[in-house]
């Protein structure tokens, strides 16, 4: 008999504390601030401009995309074919993801992978492609793309051995 009314006691307060109790642990993680702002609000800007990448080059924008480079000799050959790109295709479809960032100074590495798909005219079969690849950026306030490696969708003209 003692025995059932400790066990009830202890029920009681248990089934009393316990919502209280994740209650509360629900409502302290959901306000988190960042532990380093500045360089969240840097890691934002970076998938910004990635984004903004991605729509320039959706959209056909070459002048958005050009906005998006730091003036180097590098950066021109990538432009060029861009250019062609736009001539190329009147349609481009395309989704990059961010796999992982690495942000070491200045020097900010993001790994992407993306699918996409571009085509001529409506009357033609579209091509279809995905890879993976690293956008090279620069920049701490202003992020701008300072080179590219491996396998990325710009220059599909080339690959696709389309034509203009």
């Amino acid at each position: 008999m003692i025995l059932l009314r400790f066990l009830n006691k202890h029920l009681l307060v248990l089934l009393i504390t316990f919502p209280i109790l994740i209650s509360l642990a629900g409502s302290g993680c959901s306000k988190k601030a960042p532990k380093y702002p500045e360089d969240h609000a840097r890691f934002q800007r970076v998938v910004e401009a990635i984004k903004t990448l991605e729509k320039a080059y959706v959209n056909r924008d070459a002048s958005g995309f050009q906005d998006l480079l730091l003036p180097l000799e590098n950066l021109d050959l990538l432009e060029a074919k861009v250019q062609e790109d736009f001539a190329t295709f009147s349609t481009i479809q395309l989704d990059l993801t961010i796999d992982r960032m690495v942000i070491d100074g200045d020097r900010i590495s993001a790994f992407v992978s993306w699918q996409g798909t571009w085509e001529r005219s409506p009357q033609e079969a579209s091509a279809q492609a995905s890879g993976h690849g690293v956008l090279l950026w620069s920049g701490n306030q202003v992020i701008l793309l300072r080179g590219i490696e491996g396998n990325l969708p710009f220059a599909m003209t080339h690959r696709l051995n389309f034509s203009s």
